[in-house]
């Protein structure tokens, strides 16, 4: 180094977390323009022009409204046909996922490898006004069993969260966590600052927790069991997400019975259907090399977990559950839960658009039959969520209120659909049920009748997530944590 730089240039050894700030400090804007970028823009949402996207769904409104004013009644059966349609799609989905889970031999447990054995995990959690949970956070993560000298956490704080940050100072971190400075941006997303922190984590594997996230202590190392014993395809492993306050309310325990659903059969299923899985944005670990050459998370999608799910299957790498469980808090008041479960429609209507701007290479990619389950999973839910109404209005016939759809029904067509209908609603129950019961979660079945009141709310947040892909395709609603969180 002398006979390069001088006499006068000597090498002096500081902390990597001084190294980071100072780094951060000079080139934030640099930074936090390729986190914004490293997802490849022909697989990014940015790469949607928002005022096409306004100006089609402006033309889709307007086609809707000319079509119901010139032949209402055309108009409300194709809405309940495209409804029953979603429903049909949907339940078909659903059996075939929970036949694939219950029926399937389990995959043998493999072997857990010894403290010498195991590989380096890099824990990346994005904190965002997480104040008052903070200390929590930190404590939960100390109770997880993995050697220190091989495990690092890196919680990043958006640069100008000062209340955080002085939280976690005040946590006293151990030495195998520190903060990273998030610089600000043009947008403001979780994915943004995981693609930040990507270049600074070390580890082999990349895992991402949140903010309120309670994994059993033994995660780490059924994960890298898991992956050691994993063909080299499987890039990404997906533990199990259940609640630490399911009986709170009446909006928690629904939310448990539909978290058991989709974690316990749904995702289970299609893993072993071997079609594509949608991430949870939580309790996901990754291999390193194949998550940096896909160019990490699509910084500007709102449910980047599950579009990069979608962009796993799509080069051909596979992603597999694994039998460990993380806690989590549910989101349990009305306005709160529209408000995340909105930014999660959005999220899946932005990721459908960008991954269909070309269907014949989406088909190529996906197969045949992952296609179709794409079609389902993304644009079949969104349809539901939205129609669901027009076919729950259908019990104002038994109630004997009548409804106008059955003027327009030849005879018998309305005891048919009816009888449809509650075939339906029994197999719903039937997998709640074994759902609930797989899950071990201490919420009695009595409370699934009652998910009838329950869905209509995501028909709300369907409306607030169409109406933001036109006016704020980018925003991220934040989830306010820590609210009902009893747990130590």
């Amino acid at each position: 180094m002398t006979a390069r730089f001088g006499p006068f240039l000597r090498p002096v050894e500081l902390p990597r977390p001084q190294i980071e700030t100072a780094v951060l400090s000079q080139h934030g804007p640099a930074l936090a323009r390729a986190a914004e970028t490293r997802c490849p823009a022909a697989q990014s949402c940015r790469a949607l022009d928002p005022r096409r996207l306004a100006l089609t769904f402006a033309a889709l409104a307007a086609t809707l409204l000319l079509a119901a004013l010139a032949d209402p009644q055309a108009t409300l059966l194709a809405a309940f046909a495209l409804a029953l349609l979603a429903l049909l799609a949907n339940t078909a989905l659903k059996i075939a996922a929970a036949l694939a889970a219950l029926h399937s031999p389990p995959r043998p447990a493999p072997a857990p490898l010894p403290d010498t054995d195991l590989p380096r995990i890099s824990l990346l959690i994005a904190l965002f006004r997480e104040s008052d949970i903070a200390a929590r956070l930190i404590r939960r993560l100390e109770r997880l069993d993995y050697p220190r000298d091989r495990l690092e956490v890196l919680l990043l704080v958006e640069d100008d969260d000062t209340p955080t940050r002085d939280a976690l100072v005040a946590a006293t971190l151990p030495a195998w966590m520190r903060v990273i400075p998030v610089p600000a941006g043009t947008i403001r997303t979780k994915p943004r600052a995981l693609n930040l922190a990507l270049d600074a984590a070390q580890g082999d594997i990349i895992g991402v927790y949140d903010a309120e996230d309670a994994p059993e202590p033994d995660q780490l190392r059924t994960v890298a069991a898991a992956f050691a014993a994993a063909p080299a395809q499987v890039a990404c492993l997906q533990a199990a997400l259940d609640f630490y306050n399911p009986r709170r309310n009446w909006l928690s325990r629904c939310f448990t019975l539909e978290y058991a659903q989709w974690f316990r059969l749904i995702l289970p299923g299609l893993e072993r259907l071997r079609l594509p899985l949608p991430l949870g944005g939580t309790s996901v670990f990754f291999r390193r090399a194949p998550l940096a050459a896909l160019g990490g998370w699509d910084a500007h999608n709102v449910t980047e977990d599950a579009d990069l799910g979608i962009r796993l299957a799509r080069h051909g790498l596979t992603t597999r559950m694994i039998p460990s469980t993380t806690h989590e808090e549910a989101n349990c008041r009305a306005l709160p839960w529209v408000r995340q479960r909105s930014r999660w429609i959005k999220g899946y209507l932005m990721t459908w658009l960008v991954h269909m701007q070309s269907p014949r290479r989406l088909l190529r990619d996906l197969g045949p039959r992952g296609f179709a389950g794409f079609q389902i999973l993304f644009l079949g839910t969104l349809a539901q969520t939205l129609l669901g109404p027009l076919l729950l209005s259908l019990w104002s016939v038994p109630l004997g209120f009548g409804h106008p759809v059955q003027a327009l029904l030849p005879a018998g067509a309305l005891l048919s659909l009816g009888l449809l209908l509650l075939t339906v609603e029994a197999v719903s129950t039937l997998l709640l049920l074994a759902a609930l019961r797989r899950s071990g979660q201490p919420v009695s079945p009595l409370w699934i009748p009652t998910l009838h009141a329950y869905f209509p709310l995501g028909t709300l947040a369907a409306a607030k997530a169409l109406a933001e892909v036109v006016t704020r395709p980018f925003y991220w609603d934040k989830t306010r944590h820590g609210q009902f969180d009893d747990s130590p």
